[in-house]
């Protein structure tokens, strides 16, 4: 099944498996590509602290609360209420250490439609290929719906879970993965806004 390409994006880290221009018979060319694994929720600011979800929050801001009414009265109750606070950011805490990393694959393709037909919807492969043989190991299959005038370029997006291959990992950065792939992109099938279609049927 293709999946449509959603074109979302946190674009964080360096795009991977950079592509050359490649003709193809339709009159639509890929001029690059690349691939990029990103981590969900993770901050550009790498000492900045655990990102906390509503519940956190919520917690945290009753306890500030709790702190700042307890000042109107005794020490003792202030000393108390700090304690429990502590003890809440304590568990927050450590609940976010418990959590495996996950990642998403951020998949682009920059094509420019040089035929006179302004495209509607674009069927594209994302291939990869074992360096060591060039045996393929993975294919991605993407569907975006791009309008594309005649002489322009635009970049295809797509973000999922899947990975590239089953030997890059979805719960953890590898920089070293990419050494074992060559990427490949193809245009599959497109359709024009004239309602005409290549290949033909």
């Amino acid at each position: 099944m293709k999946s449509f390409g959603l074109v979302i994006l946190f674009a964080l880290s360096p795009s991977l498996n950079q592509g050359q221009t490649v003709a193809v018979p339709s009159g639509v060319e890929v001029q690059k590509f690349s691939w990029s694994k990103e981590r969900i929720g993770w901050e550009k600011d790498p000492f900045s602290g655990p990102i906390e979800n509503w519940d956190e929050v919520r917690a945290r801001t009753r306890n500030e609360k709790r702190i700042e009414d307890a000042k109107r009265g005794n020490s003792a109750d202030i000393d108390r209420i700090k304690r429990e606070a502590k003890a809440d950011a304590a568990n927050i805490e450590a609940q976010h250490k418990n959590k495996v990393s996950r990642y998403v694959f951020v998949y682009k393709a920059t094509v420019k439609n040089s035929t006179q037909k302004t495209t509607r919807l674009i069927d594209w492969d994302y291939i990869f290929l074992d360096r060591s043989n060039e045996s393929e190991v993975g294919r991605l299959e993407f569907t975006s719906e791009e309008k594309i005038s005649p002489g322009k370029s635009r970049e295809l997006q797509v973000v999922i879970t899947k990975p590239p291959a089953k030997t890059i990992s979805v719960t953890a950065l590898n920089t070293s993965e990419r050494d074992s792939l060559i990427g490949r992109v193809v245009i599959v099938r497109i359709e024009f806004s004239d309602g005409s279609i290549w290949p033909q049927p």
